[in-house]
């Protein structure tokens, strides 16, 4: 029998500990997602899972997914994630049954998350791909995306002009914030009609605000 230790627990416990915990919330949810956490921290210990997959980025995520359905419906034939990180939200989405989704795909400018997140969606690996790209240099109508989705629009300069090298009629979902004492946050909007203002979509088909703690989330869904 263990016995309760008062000592701090060294980091390599700490890694042991989290890898259980999680494989035991997996088990017990049976979630594809929590099973690639789990899986994350046995492989890529350096990964920052905790802070991509904090309560507050859990609550943003969800708030995108739930909206999503209940604005846009529940298909697609490919989902693409700018800035997709590990991968979060495509797994969100790939694992929500309530969706038909036939690819979700994640790009992101850093090479080093690519290997994360094919192994956070290792379970859907017949539906997800990881890709490395600059959002600026992507060819958007030969990807053939029928909803691209942007959660850090804060971090564009000129949200219009990005959004312009999307093909019309194109479905978005885009996210900002009124979070202006971040200094890597240069484009921050003061209200969703600020950011409705900005973005310019010839339909909207939502518009709405997220508050939380230290500042206020903002979201539209609609088509370029």
């Amino acid at each position: 029998m263990k016995h309760a230790s008062h000592h701090p627990t060294p980091a390599s416990d700490w890694y042991e500990n989290a890898f259980d915990l999680t494989r035991g919330i997996a088990a017990y949810t049976r979630s594809p997602l929590v099973d690639g956490i789990a899986k994350v921290i046995a492989k890529h210990p350096d990964a920052d899972i905790a802070n991509a997959f904090n309560h507050k980025q859990v609550a943003c995520k969800i708030w995108a997914r739930d909206t999503l359905l209940q604005a846009a419906g529940k298909s697609y034939e490919r989902i693409v994630v700018l800035g997709g990180w590990y991968g979060i939200l495509p797994a969100m989405l790939l694992e929500d049954r309530r969706f038909e989704i036939a690819v979700a795909e994640s790009y992101d400018i850093d090479p080093s998350v690519e290997t994360v997140a094919r192994t956070l969606n290792a379970t859907h690996a017949d539906r997800f791909r990881a890709v490395t790209a600059d959002m600026y240099a992507i060819d958007y109508p030969r990807l053939g995306a029928d909803l691209i989705i942007n959660t850090s629009c804060e971090h564009i300069a000129d949200l219009r002009s990005w959004l312009e090298l999307i093909p019309a009629g194109t479905r978005v979902l885009l996210q900002s914030n009124d979070y202006f004492s971040e200094p890597t946050h240069i484009n921050c909007v003061a209200s969703v009609e600020a950011f409705a203002d900005q973005a310019k979509l010839s339909t909207i088909d939502f518009a709405g605000a997220l508050p939380t703690k230290k500042y206020t989330r903002f979201m539209l869904i609609g088509t370029v």
